[in-house]
């Protein structure tokens, strides 16, 4: 089995080296390879992708910033693993969790994994971001009859084909809603494990806002009233 880690990047100058070397230095129970897209950076992180010199990473790019949502489908379709996760450049998420995704997949009992963030004083920036993150999470299940505990989450974990059967439309952040009420809404409920996570502070480069979230119920919405996609990479 071959892992596919994508690095969507904008504007992550000052973590991306040490967000790469924790990546490249877990010791996955797999062959893997960290495909990275900079998303249109203008703070010289494209330059430091440019430079990395590691047979396992993928570079990509675009000319102008078009968000989460474009920069993974970018780099899921350079992508060659069997199965594929996302792992931003920020830091929040911890790499050496990753192996942990893959347990349930090794052993035969799921093929969708999610990675749960458990909420602390010391892992969140404030108290809004924590509501809104479980008021999103919370629409899903009451819309999909599901249970799940992070929607937001940016650890899922899946196989390749099923990531590009979802045909990901959603520019910006608004793909993790996405990617997790077309999968809810074709019957299949993530297998969920829990992970560390460290919140960043606005000061620090936090990107999410409160539009974000708005954005996210309302694609919950859209979706859960639309047809069901026909999904592949599945087998049972």
């Amino acid at each position: 089995m071959k892992l596919s880690v994508l690095m969507p990047v904008y504007n992550e100058a000052e973590t991306l080296n040490y967000a790469v070397k924790r990546v490249l230095d877990v010791a996955y129970p797999c062959d893997m390879e960290l495909v990275m897209v900079d998303d249109g950076s203008t703070d010289g992180s494209g330059e430091l992708i440019q430079r990395l010199d590691d047979g396992r990473v993928v570079k990509r790019s675009h000319e102008r910033n078009s968000g989460k949502g474009a920069a993974l489908r970018t780099a899921s379709s350079s992508a060659s693993g069997d199965y594929v996760i996302v792992c931003d450049a920020d830091l929040e998420y911890t790499p050496s969790d990753i192996p942990r995704l893959l347990e349930p997949v090794i052993a035969g009992d799921a093929q969708v994994v999610f990675g749960t963030r458990t909420f602390g004083s010391h892992t969140a920036y404030s108290f809004w971001y924590v509501v809104g993150n479980k008021a999103v999470t919370m629409a899903a299940n009451v819309l999909y009859n599901s249970w799940l505990s992070d929607l937001e989450t940016c650890f899922k974990l899946m196989p390749l084909a099923l990531y590009r059967s979802l045909d990901l439309r959603q520019q910006g952040f608004g793909v993790e809603a996405e990617i997790a009420a077309k999968l809810l809404r074709t019957g299949i409920r993530p297998f969920e494990v829990p992970i560390n996570y460290k919140a960043r502070g606005r000061e620090e480069g936090k990107k999410l806002t409160w539009r974000d979230g708005v954005e996210a119920m309302w694609i919950l919405l859209q979706l859960r009233l639309a047809k069901p996609p026909v999904l592949s990479g599945i087998s049972t």
